[in-house]
């Protein structure tokens, strides 16, 4: 079997772990794990697909020899690198915003519209977290009904704020049941108490009174279920949840719905578990979905509000699916498909 030499950007980061671990439990064929980061965590040393490995400062050399390499550390690094990567022959899978609304980089989720990464010219994004849970609870019923529009409300865990808002969370928690008396270290992540509280605000603000991660799940889904006019309102929340994001949904759909219909639709489709038995109090829940690679979906009903409409509960690891999974299954698809040459 053929190996493959793998980068990883932001190896020392929340997402850039999950890979490493991911990477190990798929058992992707690896002949190289290059961990690179920013010079600050050089020289770090970290256990790496069965070898102890040194974490590399991310520089334009980093690139060469690797076949993939899977961006973990934000915009800038990736608006700073991922071109100098392609160029050198090296695909990029990017987690960031950076690219995902490029008319020439394919955004994909592979149950979803793996078919694209054949499409690629190097970069392929990765979907907002949020976005990614949603779309694997709403495409099988969009294959069904056709989805014409929906209404979201997230309650996004504090890992999506990376390690540093699992720390405050958890800071926050201990202090306010007594156990910790000391000061916070370092500036909030947050802009308001996170333990025992809900934020209706996650990223900056727009004028029209809309956050830009609001936004995400309205541009990315459109483009990746190809629907450019799909109707989308969305309210993101962060919540006092480890890990795993949590999101309402309430869809119309072109055509007629009704409960055992959208249950057969959902069933033995890929990545997804159908959970809903809720007289039994059985329901996805994030404690449930935590470091699981399947979305959980529960709660399915007639909606009373939308002409054909069901509503839903969709929850899924963000860390994983929302990210370093997704990313690892597009790799996987690249491998399988052949299609990592592009130049």
């Amino acid at each position: 079997m053929k190996k493959y030499r793998i980068g990883i950007v932001g190896a020392t980061g929340a997402v850039g772990q999950e890979i490493i671990h991911l990477l190990e439990k798929r058992e992707f064929p690896i002949a190289e794990a290059r961990l690179l980061a920013s010079a600050r965590s050089a020289g770090r040393e970290i256990q790496a697909c069965g070898n102890l490995e040194i974490v590399r400062e991310t520089t334009p050399e980093s690139f060469k020899g690797l076949d993939i390499a899977i961006f973990s550390a934000g915009s800038q690094n990736s608006i700073q690198f991922a071109e100098i990567a392609r160029r050198q022959g090296c695909v990029v899978i990017d987690n960031s915003s950076a690219f995902r609304m490029d008319a020439d980089v394919p955004l994909i989720i592979p149950e979803i519209n793996g078919d694209e990464v054949e499409k690629h010219q190097g970069i392929i994004a990765n979907p907002n977290c949020s976005t990614a849970v949603a779309l694997m609870g709403l495409h099988p019923l969009h294959k069904r009904f056709g989805l014409k529009r929906f209404i979201a409300s997230t309650y996004q865990a504090v890992s999506g704020a990376g390690a540093a808002g699992v720390e405050e969370l958890d800071q926050q928690t201990r202090t306010a049941l007594g156990v910790e008396t000391s000061e916070p270290k370092g500036d909030s992540i947050f802009p308001h108490p996170i333990a025992y509280n809900l934020i209706p605000h996650i990223d900056d603000f727009r004028e029209d009174g809309y956050t830009k991660e609001e936004l995400k799940m309205r541009n990315e889904s459109r483009k990746i279920l190809n629907l450019p006019s799909l109707e989308i309102s969305c309210t993101c929340v962060r919540v006092p949840v480890y890990r795993a994001h949590s999101i309402s949904i309430n869809a119309e759909f072109e055509s007629t719905v009704n409960v055992p219909d959208a249950r057969d639709a959902l069933e033995g489709s890929p990545g997804i578990e159908l959970w809903d038995l809720p007289n039994a109090q059985r329901y996805p829940m994030p404690i449930n979905y935590t470091e699981k690679e399947a979305c959980g979906i529960g709660r399915i009903r007639v909606d009373h509000a939308l002409k054909n409409g069901l509503a839903l509960w969709v929850v899924g690891d963000q860390l994983w699916k929302g990210a370093a999974l997704n990313a690892l299954q597009i790799a996987e698809v690249l491998v399988e498909r052949k299609c990592l040459r592009f130049m």
